[in-house]
């Protein structure tokens, strides 16, 4: 996304004036080679390896002007990921990721001196592997010297709000991954580089903290948060990123870039840019050497004003920039040169060098200054009054809930592949591979993906790319799931189940469905398999029948099978169901009864909740936890905000990024909903039609502990012309001063005050979308005895915007663009248009409520996968019986332990991870707050691990080699931690720890 070059907060990177002429600069295979040998000595004095040891000579009684020179290439935002890569359609923006790496390369082989930084590894690899080996050598030259070096290192920079902590971590893992296969540990990068993402999230800086990054750099903060650093001087800090992890564990330096990610005005050397180049020849009309000087030592001394140190850092570079590198560099080589000889003529202190991220980290470092401690997060982003980038929040929701089901997809891909080994990627169905939907997985982590902010084409494309990455691992479960029960089946995926669409149930007479369960605990799950009209025998995996319905969905003629399942951890169970000749459903149903409003009480309950309706309006007005006595009036309705178009307090609208409504109080739905009752012994449910684009299905399981909301929203009219951003609210009595809460990219969780920063004094001017965080996971209210939490199936924005009350936005239309650079209209057609989710409903006790909460979000993040099959398929091996139910775990794990990832790692390698899913003090009543104590020795039935391996968190580095610049923050010293010794008959987990394994495992034969 194109940084905020003007004041308008446009994002357009290098946008300085009008495009100067395009002047083409070739791909240089056959110059880089020349050009390596003359140059490959002419290296920096005594530089060995990359890393600090390589970083340029700084004068230490001057100010140090480190010049940063990058280009900043997004993955997919005004044109698709490989419309970028190959320079396609410029005239949507002039772009060409493979031209720009040509020509970085062979402009630092010209001049020793020459530094340069690459971040996104989704553009660098596929880059790579496009050279031939020279080049490929005369690049890891470059990159042992320091002169070419990596930041950040994920396959993408990710986004910040809409991204779940498991998402992030494995794209993080895949780019580094690549730099350490390819360039060892000098490609590792040592900071973090989150230039561009719309705010910042604090348990992004957890996971950079734990992948073993020294410092973070980002460009992006609030115009208020911002001015007051700076004459505070706190652009950096140390932040300090867990309430949970012992400090330094999760400590993070973190600097605040001076000019977003854009080089100062006035001195952009690129293509795209119409600043004057740099003129030292007197002689000339356009001589500028002497105005360009005294302008950078101005502006070079007032940047270091705001900073605590004599070193202060300048990004040279913007969007797609370099392209013509040598444009770049030879300007920033006079300029560095007649800067620097103004210390012997004039006796100015001031140094410019050529530099890293990493280099100015390092100087900051040896300053041994003592730093101020930040504990909250940077969100929600505004760049200005009137203009918090709060929609992103919640745009596109359909590819939101596509990108999280995919996440859920994958985890049973990998884990399928890690228990069966070899044979799930080479079998009787062909070659599985969980290859291409990682890849596609870590692309839509891109700060313009799953935030919803790329333009309608490029948005296509990302679900373009999920969508291929799924049938190479639907034929890896098939060879995994045949392996594994013994039996090869024509096994079927019905991916269009959220609306009661599978062809193989529905014209099925019998058929078996194999559930798969990714958690490390059994667990109950209700199947729903849309079936033709008939009545069906179901049995389990040991031939018993289990009881079973076929409910009629009211408004249509659909009909869908139900019944529970058992499915053991990190298994699956196989049932049988056959349809039962001759009989008509309709017995076993029950009553179907259309209500409009009447004095009729309406209730729906099992032995856990009551919900109880208002028979007028047909909406939810109360809530009762049986169990524990608890009574909670609360109404859930449907609301709209009229998307702003501009007043006379600010030309901002409503967009893609940009939350802006037009009123504070939003449009109500509908002042009643008609509803129909469906009641039968294995579900109840209320459907609730708000109007023609808006319904609600309100759902009880028996034994459920939770109320379940599916929401139908779409497609939004907006023939009106208004633009409409639609939210379901829950209002409630609860005292809660000001106060809600919301999860951190899903894991840790962040207290919330209305109107309020806890750094600075916040002038508020957007009293709705200025309250609006992201919930990736979860959000709740307590007046400290009660608790109503809802949780998501996808990232939304959400608030609490009067005491007593929870919204969250499900779905937004909007007719204009919010001048952000995008230059399109949120308005989405065809499939994205029509959106249903569910929000979870849990009412406890403020005691027990995140033992709740925790393992209920676990359970809707990695929902078992159900594959159906005709069920006559032929044994796997010949004489041996095939199972119908199989764990790979020994033993189940404690519920406060999740299994983050199970995955290939290699020939005979697994990456494993194992996390505490609780924070400290969580639990109030038990002890899943505390740490606990696993035994991997014989954790597994289907492999045997022979050696195990701790690293960092993005598996790249030994844990017990790994080290982190240390830094004083005024909280006083913290403990460097201690290392210990690795006994996988005694692997403990802290509370809200992620321990990460490379095991060498030998995989069992079949029983």
């Amino acid at each position: 996304m194109g940084a905020n070059a003007r004041p308008s907060g446009v994002r357009s990177g290098g946008g300085w004036g009008a495009v100067g002429p395009w002047t083409s600069y070739g791909a240089v295979q056959q110059s880089l080679l020349s050009l390596a040998f003359h140059f490959l000595l002419l290296v920096a004095p005594g530089a060995r390896a990359a890393g600090y040891e390589t970083c340029p000579m700084v004068q230490p009684d001057m100010l140090n002007v480190h010049l940063v020179a990058h280009t900043h290439d997004d993955v997919g935002w005004l044109k698709t990921v490989d419309q970028y890569f190959y320079g396609i359609y410029n005239g949507i923006q002039h772009a060409g990721v493979q031209y720009i790496l040509d020509s970085v390369i062979s402009s630092l082989l010209a001049e020793p001196t020459r530094r340069f930084i690459y971040v996104e590894i989704a553009f660098f690899s596929r880059w790579w592997h496009q050279q031939t080996n020279a080049t490929q050598e005369v690049v890891r030259d470059l990159v042992r010297q320091g002169r070419l070096e990596f930041a950040n290192g994920g396959w993408v920079m990710n986004d910040e709000a809409a991204t779940h902590y498991g998402a992030i971590i494995d794209q993080m893992t895949l780019g580094l991954r690549f730099l350490e296969d390819t360039f060892g540990n000098d490609g590792r990068p040592r900071v973090a580089w989150h230039i561009d993402p719309f705010g910042h999230s604090r348990e992004q800086a957890s996971l950079f903290a734990q992948m073993g990054f020294d410092g973070f750099f980002f460009g992006r903060l609030d115009y208020q948060d911002k001015w007051v650093r700076k004459e505070k001087l706190e652009m950096e800090q140390v932040w300090r990123a867990s309430t949970s992890l012992k400090p330094p564990a999760a400590d993070l330096f973190t600097s605040v870039l001076p000019n977003m990610y854009n080089p100062p005005e006035n001195l952009c050397w690129d293509v795209v840019c119409a600043d004057k180049p740099v003129v030292e020849d007197p002689r000339s009309p356009e001589y500028n050497a002497k105005e360009l000087v005294d302008y950078f030592l101005q502006i070079a001394t007032a940047q270091g004003r705001h900073y605590r140190t004599n070193h202060t850092v300048m990004t040279m570079g913007s969007d797609f920039q370099y392209e013509n590198a040598n444009m770049w560099f030879k300007n920033l080589d006079k300029l560095i040169r007649l800067v620097n000889a103004q210390q012997q003529a004039n006796g100015s202190r001031v140094n410019v060098l050529y530099s890293t991220p990493a280099c100015y980290l390092w100087e900051l470092n040896k300053a041994n200054l003592t730093w101020m401690v930040k504990q909250d997060d940077f969100f929600p982003y505004a760049d200005g009054p009137h203009k918090f980038w709060t929609g992103f929040f919640s745009s596109r929701p359909a590819l939101k809930r596509y990108e999280r089901l995919s996440y859920n997809f994958l985890q049973v891909c990998n884990q399928l592949e890690a228990l069966v080994g070899p044979a799930a990627n080479v079998g009787p169905y062909g070659s599985g591979d969980s290859a291409p939907l990682n890849e596609a997985m870590a692309v839509l982590q891109h700060h313009d993906a799953v935030s919803g902010t790329s333009q309608q084409h490029v948005a296509d494309d990302y679900a373009r790319q999920l969508a291929a990455g799924w049938p190479p691992c639907e034929v890896l479960l098939s060879n995994a799931l045949a392996r594994l029960s013994g039996s090869k089946e024509e096994f079927t995926f019905c991916r269009n189940l959220n609306i009661s669409v599978c062809p193989f149930s529905q014209t099925a007479e019998s058929f078996q469905v194999t559930i798969y369960n990714p958690l490390g605990r059994k667990v109950d799950w209700m199947v729903r398999l849309p079936v033709s009209q008939h009545l069906f025998l179901v049995k389990d995996p040991s031939g018993t029948v289990v009881p079973s319905d076929v409910v009629r969905m009211p408004s249509s003629d659909i009909q869908e099978l139900l019944f529970s399942a058992s499915v053991p951890a990190l298994g699956f169970s196989i049932y049988s169901v056959t349809q039962v000749p001759g009989q008509s459903p309709q017995a076993h149903t029950s009553q179907l009864r259309s209500q409009k409003p009447s004095s009729r009480i309406l209730t729906i309950q099992n032995e856990h909740i009551r919900a109880r309706f208002d028979p007028d309006t047909g909406f939810l007005v109360e809530l009762e936890n049986l169990d524990q006595g608890l009574l909670l009036p609360v109404r859930q309705a449907f609301y709209w905000y009229n998307a702003s178009t501009g007043n006379n307090l600010s030309t901002q609208v409503s967009g893609a990024y940009i939350f802006r409504p037009n009123r504070q109080k939003p449009l109500l739905m509908s002042h009643w909903a008609q509803t129909r009752l469906v009641k039968t012994a294995l579900v109840q449910e209320v459907h609730q039609n708000f109007s023609a684009w808006c319904s609600q299905v309100v759902r009880l399981y028996p034994g459920q502990r939770h109320l379940e909301l599916e929401w139908t929203v779409g497609p939004i009219p907006v023939g009106d012309s208004w633009g409409k951003e639609i939210i379901s609210r829950f209002d409630t009595a609860l005292e809660t001063k000001g106060l809600f809460f919301t999860d951190s990219n899903g894991r840790e969780i962040l207290e919330r005050r209305r109107d309020y920063r806890p750094t600075w004094e916040l002038n508020q001017t957007e009293p709705v979308a200025g309250n609006y965080y992201p919930v990736n996971s979860r959000i709740y209210i307590t007046d400290g005895n009660m608790q109503l939490t809802v949780l998501t199936d996808r990232s939304q924005g959400g608030s609490s915007l009067s005491d007593g009350s929870i919204e969250l936005m499900v779905h937004r239309r909007l007719l204009r663009d919010d001048g952000r650079g995008v230059g399109e209209a949120l308005l989405e057609n065809g499939s994205g248009s029509w959106v249903r989710g569910r929000h979870l409903v849990l009412l406890d006790t403020a005691r027990t409520a995140a033992v709740r909460h925790r393992l209920q979000a676990e359970k809707e993040l990695l929902a078992p996968q159900v594959v159906l099959a005709p069920g006559s398929g032929v044994p796997y091996h010949l004489g041996v019986a095939p199972r119908t139910q199989f764990s790979g775990l020994q033993r189940e794990l404690p519920p406060n332990v999740h299994l983050l990832t199970l995955a290939r790692w290699g020939q005979k390698m697994l990456l494993l991870r194992l996390e505490h899913q609780f924070a400290v003090g969580e639990d109030m009543v038990g002890n899943l707050s505390s740490p606990v104590t696993l035994d991997l020795r014989d954790l597994f039935s289907a492999f045997t691990i022979t050696d195990l391996k701790e690293t960092t968190l993005a598996a790249n580095q030994l844990r017990a080699s790994a080290s982190r610049l240390q830094w004083t923050p005024n909280t006083g010293p913290t403990p460097k931690p201690s290392p210990s010794r690795l006994d996988p008959a005694s692997i403990t987990l802290q509370p809200m720890e992620i321990r990460t394994f490379l095991a060498s495992v030998q995989w069992k034969e079949d029983d």
